[in-house]
Formats: structure tokens, C-alpha cells, sequence
């Protein structure tokens, strides 16, 4: 497969210079392809019926000079990548145009055949990135729209920024009216205070949040939903990065509740009806008498406990409704003397598994409540039940995914920024050193687009597992986007520590990778910056990394560099850097 070739828009009225650029691409093997245009009206002329992947900018034109010539070309192609030519003196006038969406300003004095390619390909390469982290989104959005269940993410005040298209239903809200509204707006009046209660309690006391409350949608009906919420794992419950609630339609359900709440002579007259009923809903439901032996069953009770109604009645409830904690495996309170007791609706506890006769054990989620007689006492107990295994996994799955990439399994941006966020905490506390590696695959494009993309995801899983075995457990491997990786490593006593590990991992690469029966050479740029020493926020640590990155990339790949080594120092300084490793050839 022929790798197409980059086209370059070179717009620059002086012929010296525009030659300078070419031929400092023409021995790129094809690599680029440069149109050259002398004035503003050509080029844009030319973008008119043509695209650009790059775009070489002089703002002095002799038909448009400054910002007016860089407004009119970004304007024309809003997404294409714009380098400005810089004579030197307009510093101030380069840093505006990076303001308004250029990706670099270029030096003209200090173009040359070594340094500009690999510099243009470097910012290809970033746009690549990006692209892949936006398609990520596209199919986390894809799962989430999938989902069965309302789920509505929010921050840590509570306040909207992503619901799912089951929670638009549910809710009768679109997702323009949800975002940045708090979770209780589309609660009922009447059972917002209770709710907004046992969120505090729930918060305080850092357990889920479980509780039936009915939506008021704007045409005025109601919708009685479980809510089931909980914190995003951050790894420290005082300071959460969010939570995750979901939604279920149980108007069914309440119903069904409904009909089992009315008298007893209601109930026998109208047996026949509430017994179709009963045995047509999903959830299971399952009755006791004052003394808490089994006196009903519907179909899916029968089916959920693996005991049918005709053996099942007159037995002991803990017999045949058998729960036990998931993580202690021991049984809760008896759930009927409870809301026996407390004359009230209860709920088992979360994560409670029903153990069926046959041993086998389904997550459930249930209320029971007293059941009264013509003459409002008490005569027993009805439990209604239902398996919540897809709710559950679907709950995990959705935890895992707003915090790992979806390819390799890596942690994403947001979960490194806050280990590290945590990291930097510890370290301060201990007198510690952090190492932050910012790794990126060189000419990973051309392997993608030569190999195709089965070949480049595949390649990109076997680089994100050999990373993982180069570092410790405690340490962090995250798939930044795109062939960027970057590498959290926790404690470390010396900055020797951090070169090491990038040796490491530059020397697992040494041998051909074989993907897909494919043999591969993989070569890795490594930029690293310390704590304290090249800065004290989780801002400074990721830029600091990514210039020394760039600047690895810039002295040959297939090497790493230290921040504190790599900015604005002379060759001299910077191979001192790594001394051990003799500069690559690079597979440009």
C-alpha cells in the first residue's frame, strides 16, 4: 500500500526563502508535496478548489500583511494545520496568531532539511491523535446510547454533563435541557426534599445511592424511577471526580405494589385479575404471612428462587428467599421482621445475591412492605424482586470506560491527571520524586497508512502491554490518544530512576514486532520531567514532558530527553542528556 503523499501550501513572496523551504523537503522521498503561491489571493484561489494538509504562512503579502492575511486563510479552512513564517522581529505578532488557532510559528533563518520535516510530520501526527480520541468518544457514546437504562453523569456539585438516550426517554427531556442542570430538576416536587436527604446521607457516609422517586416530565405525567448512584472511583472517597447515576422505568412495577396494598376484600374479589397480573410483570413477587412463612409466588419468583409455588408455601422465607452479601457472604437482617418492624417499606441492602436452590447466585435489587387486612393490620410481608445483572454490569462497564481507553485498556487522560493529581500530594508529603514519561511512536502514521488500521491498533495493544511490563505496579500506564502514551511513575528516589525505565523501554523495541504476521520496527521518543524539579502541578509536569518529547524527536528519535536538558540548550548539552545512546537513524 503507496502512502499518500502530505500536501504542503507554501504561500511566501520571497523566492529565496519559498526555495529554502523545497528544498528542504525534496529529498523527503516523496513525503510532500509543496504548491507554491506568492500572494493571498492565489492561495486563496487555490484552497477554493483544492485541500492542504499543511499550510505555510508569510504574513507579509503583498496583497495582505499581519493578521488580516492569517484571518482570511483560517476562515477559508477552518481545520487546517497553519504554520506561520516568523522573520524574527514581530515576536509579538507570531504568539497572537497562535491565540487565534495556529499550530507553530517557524523561524525563517533557521530552516533546514533535518529539522522541518520531521517537525511537519510531528504536527501531523498530533492531528492524527486527536482524531483517534475523538472517534474514542464517539463509540463511548455509542455503548452508552445503547444502554437499557437511564444513566446521567454529573460532577461533584451534581450538575449535568452527559445523559444517555433512555435517559431522555424516561425523563422527556433532550440533552440540550439536561446539561449543567442539577440531577434532582426532573425529580417530582413532593419527593425532591427526601431525595436531595438521602444523597447527603448517602455522600457523607460514602456509600451508593439507591431510592424510588417519580419523574415529573413537562407534559405533566409521572414516572416512578430507581435511582441508583455512585461516586466515579477516584481512589480517594473525600475528594470524588463525579458520579454516576442510573435511571430505571418501574411504573410497572408500582402498579403492581398498588394492587397488593388494597384490602383483603379487594383483593379476593378481584383475585383472578391480580393474579394474571401478577404473573405477567417482570419483576418477581413473593409473600409471607405474620410469622414469615411463604404464602405466594408468581411465575418469575418461581423461575428466579428455583422453587415452585406448590413447595415453596409454608416455608421458613429465609428457605427459599436465601440472600447473602456479596463481599461478606453473610446474610443480612431478616428483611420481613424489619419492615415488619419498622411498618414501613425496606430495602435489602446493595449488592445482595439471591442464592437460588441450585446454588447458583443472581444480583438482585428489592423492596418488601407490609401487607394490611380490611381492618389496617398487619397480616404479612410482600417482597418484590428483580435481577439486576445487566444494570450491574452495565454500572462496571460504564465506571471502566470513562476512565480507560477503549483499545488498549489503558488508563485515559482524566484518571492519569488525577493519580497524579494524587501522586503529587503524596510526594510532597514524603520529600519524593515523580517521573512523568511522554512517549510517542515514531512515524507511527506512516506504519498506520502503509499497514492499514487493523495493523496500527493491533501494534498500538502490543506497545501499551510491553509498557506495562516495563514499570511497576503502583506506577501508571495511559494511552494519552492517537500513538501517544504517557507513563506516571510514583516515589521514585533518583532522576537516574526515571532514565532508566525510558531504557528500558526504548530497548524492548530493539527487535521487529511482529503484528499480524507483519514484522514491524518500533522506535519510541521519550520526553521526561521531574517533581520537584521541572514543575509542582499536574499542568506544568504534562507540558514540560511533551517538550522534551518534541525535542527527542528533533535530535533523531528513538531516544529520551530530561525538560531540564531540553530547553533551549546547545547540541553539546543535549547530547550529554543521554550520552549512553548514540543518535538513530530515523525512518523518514
Amino acid at each position: 500500500m503507496t502512502m499518500s503523499p502530505t500536501t504542503l501550501l507554501l504561500i511566501e513572496n520571497d523566492p529565496i526563502d519559498a526555495t529554502q523551504i523545497q528544498d528542504a523537503l525534496v529529498n523527503e522521498a516523496g513525503l510532500f508535496r509543496v504548491v507554491w503561491v506568492t500572494s493571498l489571493a492565489a492561495a486563496l484561489n487555490y484552497l477554493t478548489n483544492n485541500t492542504a494538509d499543511i499550510i505555510l504562512l508569510d504574513l507579509a503579502l503583498p496583497d495582505s500583511a499581519g493578521l488580516d492575511a492569517f484571518d482570511k486563510i483560517l476562515d477559508e479552512v477552518p481545520t487546517a494545520l497553519i504554520l506561520v513564517l516568523s522573520s524574527g522581529a514581530d515576536e509579538a505578532l507570531m504568539h497572537e496568531t497562535l491565540k487565534r488557532g495556529a499550530q507553530d510559528y517557524v523561524a525563517k533563518g533557521h530552516i533546514d532539511a533535518h529539522w522541518l520535516p520531521r517537525a511537519l510530520n510531528y504536527i501531523v501526527e498530533r492531528k492524527v491523535s486527536r482524531l483517534a480520541l475523538s472517534e474514542s468518544n464517539k463509540r463511548f457514546r455509542a455503548m452508552s446510547d445503547a444502554s437499557p437504562l437511564g444513566i446521567f453523569v454529573s460532577d461533584v456539585q451534581g450538575d449535568c454533563i452527559y445523559t444517555n438516550t433512555a435517559y431522555h426517554r424516561i425523563s422527556g427531556l433532550t440533552l440540550e435541557q439536561t446539561l449543567g442542570t442539577n440531577w434532582t430538576a426532573a425529580i417530582h416536587p413532593d419527593d425532591r426534599t427526601a431525595a436531595i436527604n438521602e444523597w447527603v446521607v448517602a455522600v457523607k457516609n460514602h456509600q451508593p445511592f439507591l431510592m424510588e422517586v417519580r419523574f415529573l416530565r413537562s407534559d405533566n405525567s409521572i414516572v416512578w424511577t430507581r435511582l441508583n448512584a455512585a461516586m466515579i472511583d477516584s481512589g480517594d472517597t473525600k475528594n470524588p471526580q463525579g458520579y454516576i447515576q442510573t435511571v430505571e422505568d418501574i411504573s410497572d412495577r408500582k402498579a403492581i405494589e398498588i394492587i397488593l396494598r388494597v384490602s383483603e376484600d379487594e383483593l379476593f374479589d378481584q383475585r383472578e385479575r391480580a393474579q394474571v397480573t401478577l404473573n405477567s410483570i417482570g419483576d418477581a413477587v413473593l409473600t409471607t404471612n405474620l410469622t414469615g412463612n411463604i404464602n405466594y409466588l408468581n411465575r418469575v419468583a418461581e423461575t428466579m428462587t428455583g422453587w415452585p409455588i406448590k413447595e415453596a408455601m409454608g416455608l421458613p422465607l429465609e428457605e427459599v428467599f436465601t440472600v447473602i452479601d456479596e463481599d461478606s457472604r453473610q446474610a443480612p437482617p431478616n428483611p420481613v421482621r424489619r419492615a415488619l418492624k419498622a411498618n414501613k417499606t425496606v430495602k435489602l441492602p446493595t449488592n445482595c445475591l439471591l442464592v437460588r436452590r441450585d446454588g447458583s447466585e443472581i444480583p438482585i435489587e428489592d423492596s418488601i412492605a407490609p401487607i394490611r387486612d380490611r381492618h389496617s393490620e398487619i397480616s404479612g410481608a410482600v417482597i418484590v424482586f428483580h435481577d439486576v445483572s445487566d444494570a450491574r454490569a452495565m454500572a462496571k462497564k460504564m465506571m471502566h470506560m470513562a476512565q480507560h481507553d477503549v483499545l488498549t485498556g489503558l488508563a485515559n487522560r482524566t484518571l492519569l491527571a488525577e493519580r497524579l493529581t494524587r501522586a503529587l500530594g503524596l510526594a510532597k508529603r514524603k520529600q519524593k520524586k515523580i517521573g512523568l514519561l511522554f512517549i510517542d511512536i515514531d512515524n507511527f502514521k506512516h506504519i498506520n497508512d502503509s499497514r492499514g488500521h487493523a495493523v496500527g491498533d493491533r501494534l498500538l495493544q502490543i506497545i501499551a502491554r510491553r509498557l506495562e511490563a516495563v514499570v511497576r505496579s503502583t506506577d501508571t500506564v495511559c494511552r494519552q490518544g492517537g500513538d501517544e502514551f504517557v507513563v506516571l511513575l510514583t516515589e521514585i528516589e533518583h532522576s537516574q530512576d526515571a532514565a532508566q525505565v525510558a531504557e528500558k523501554m526504548i530497548s524492548t523495541f530493539t527487535v521487529e514486532q511482529l503484528v499480524n504476521e507483519q514484522p514491524i520496527n518500533v522506535t519510541l521518543s521519550i520526553g521526561i520531567s521531574l517533581y520537584p524539579n521541572d514543575g509542582t502541578d499536574v499542568n506544568a509536569l504534562f507540558q514540560h514532558a511533551d517538550t522534551a518529547m518534541y525535542r527527542a524527536k528533533l535530535r533523531g528519535r528513538n531516544n529520551f530527553m530530561f525538560y531540564s536538558n531540553a530547553v533551549d540548550l546547545p547540541d553539546s548539552t543535549l547530547e550529554a542528556a543521554n550520552p549512553q545512546r548514540p543518535q538513530a537513524k530515523t525512518n523518514s
